[in-house]
């Protein structure tokens, strides 16, 4: 197995670095045969390292729900099934998760009314300075957190869209409940980055996890964009499957 060597003063903490390099050999099946990591003697010596910042990497991927610790048996892989969230022409967070859970919560993070920049202006295609509504929500499936999405909507055309999500848990039926039945993507942009500590503490990652960010876009029926939104979600529970129908 090929060891990556650590970056010891690249100002990025030791043991986040050994808990990443695990993670990726752990998503890659690297892991050892019967799921059982190497005891904290041999990780120490493979990083060259004391056993307390093994002992640190190891506790914030159990954070992260990545191993577990058994009393007297050491660590083990947590094999946990990803939810196969789709991304399609008709993207709906209750739908994609489908039968994968058996319940489903969006919960309202924070609303503000907010000045349109360039960016969001020209994914509304309204005009640079407008006020929008600025929705931050956690969606969540049996309770674990799945996603945290940032929503931009026009103001003058859905001043009521936080009051309606707030009281629905939902962005389709608060959308529904402002005269929008149905809607559209009309595009996706997926990158991954390192967990900002806001998504640490709503996804409850560890520092140094990876999110998957979607930016997208939905327009209603007639072609007219309607919300713009930058959604994170937890890598290590999430995959994502675009549709050829996009």
């Amino acid at each position: 197995m090929n060891v990556k060597a650590l970056e010891r003063r690249s100002g990025i903490a030791i043991w986040r670095q050994i808990a990443d390099e695990l993670r990726n050999e752990i998503a890659t099946n690297l892991a050892l045969k019967d799921s059982r990591l190497p005891s904290e003697l041999t990780l120490a010596k493979r990083f060259d390292v004391n056993r307390h910042t093994v002992r640190a990497a190891l506790n914030a991927l159990a954070k992260e729900g990545i191993v577990e610790s058994r009393q007297g048996q050491g660590t083990f892989v947590r094999r946990q099934t990803r939810i196969s969230y789709p991304i399609g022409k008709r993207t709906r967070f209750s739908d994609g998760i489908g039968k994968q859970a058996q319940t489903t919560r969006g919960k309202l993070l924070s609303l503000s009314t907010e000045i349109a920049t360039p960016e969001i202006a020209s994914a509304l295609q309204i005009t640079a300075g407008s006020n929008v509504i600025c929705l931050d929500a956690l969606s969540e499936a049996d309770g674990m957190p799945v996603s945290r999405s940032t929503s931009w909507f026009c103001a003058q055309r859905f001043p009521d869209i936080g009051a309606a999500y707030q009281t629905t848990g939902s962005i389709t039926k608060a959308l529904a409940h402002c005269g929008v039945d149905d809607y559209l993507r009309q595009s996706t942009e997926i990158e991954a980055h390192h967990a900002t500590m806001n998504d640490t503490e709503y996804l409850q990652l560890s520092p140094g996890a990876i999110v998957l960010v979607t930016q997208a876009i939905n327009s209603d029926t007639d072609g007219n964009p309607i919300q713009y939104s930058k959604t994170r979600f937890a890598a290590d529970r999430v995959s994502l499957m675009i549709a050829n129908e996009l």
